[in-house]
């Protein structure tokens, strides 16, 4: 079992519609955060596109419906790709039945499954997820640009990926394509690790230093949570602003004692 506390902020910033979204699940029992864990989505319908608002919202909706819906115990890293397939054909669905066949509808999408002392993390686009630990923010996702995939094939440098008029240029996204591939990741936990879920609106105003400074302001993941949307907004954030803040107290580690396993709780 894990145990945890989490808050959630979310601004239009700068624009008349807000197109993030953000969606839980969280176990009905301890039994159940053992068996299937929590959920945590966080998407971003891309700006420029139609419906971007209803992109990210039907990402959230099919990724944490089918996570209630999966057989308890089901693995944790074949889940969560499943879940990013089953959203972006929901997507793609939702633009040809609205009409939108020329330039469909999109939105990235992160997901966050946590079960036990284990984070799992499957994303696409540029919703990131960050494991701050010990006053440090470490990046479990890479954002899907096309200056990314540049600097990763050696064409660009570093320097000139900083510097490129299209570093924001999404390579993936759900929804355009039938199918999409998405990226994962895993992190072992510990107690007083925090995880952050945020959009694009919020990794374009901070830096990785300035969201792990702010962070280590509060005990309280609401509060840290707005004060990231407030930080933002003050730095003159153009796009809409999430921050969906997790605060793991304490984890339970699986081990196995004479052939038989039991479980170590760590606070």
């Amino acid at each position: 079992m894990i145990d945890l506390a989490f808050g959630q902020a979310t601004s239009a910033g700068h624009r008349a519609v807000n197109e993030d979204a953000l969606g839980i699940y969280a176990p009905r029992s301890r039994q159940e955060s053992r068996s299937r864990g929590w959920l945590f989505a966080v998407a971003d319908g891309v700006g420029g596109l139609e419906a971007g608002e209803v992109a990210s919202a039907r990402a959230v909706q099919v990724a944490v419906e089918g996570f209630a819906q999966s057989p308890e115990e089901t693995s944790l890293a074949s889940l969560l790709p499943r879940l990013v397939q089953h959203a972006n054909a929901a997507v793609h669905d939702e633009g040809l039945r609205a009409g939108h066949r020329e330039r469909g509808i999109a939105t990235t999408l992160v997901l966050c499954a946590l079960r036990n002392h284990v984070a799992h993390i499957a994303h696409v686009g540029d919703s990131r997820c960050y494991l701050i630990r010990q006053g440090t923010a470490h990046p479990l996702t890479t954002d899907h640009t096309w200056v990314n995939e540049q600097l990763r094939l050696g064409l660009i440098s570093a320097a000139e990926a900083a510097e490129s008029r299209s570093r924001h240029v999404l390579a993936r996204t759900l929804g355009p394509e039938r199918f999409v591939t998405a990226d994962n990741n895993t992190a072992m936990l510990q107690p007083r690790d925090l995880l952050l879920l945020c959009t694009d609106g919020l990794s374009n105003a901070l830096t990785s230093a300035q969201i792990a400074r702010t962070l280590s302001q509060s005990d309280d993941p609401e509060a840290l949570a707005q004060a990231l949307i407030d930080q933002a907004l003050a730095a003159d954030a153009s796009d809409n602003i999430t921050a969906l803040v997790i605060a793991i107290r304490a984890v339970e580690t699986m081990s196995m004692y004479r052939g038989r396993p039991y479980t170590r709780s760590g606070a």
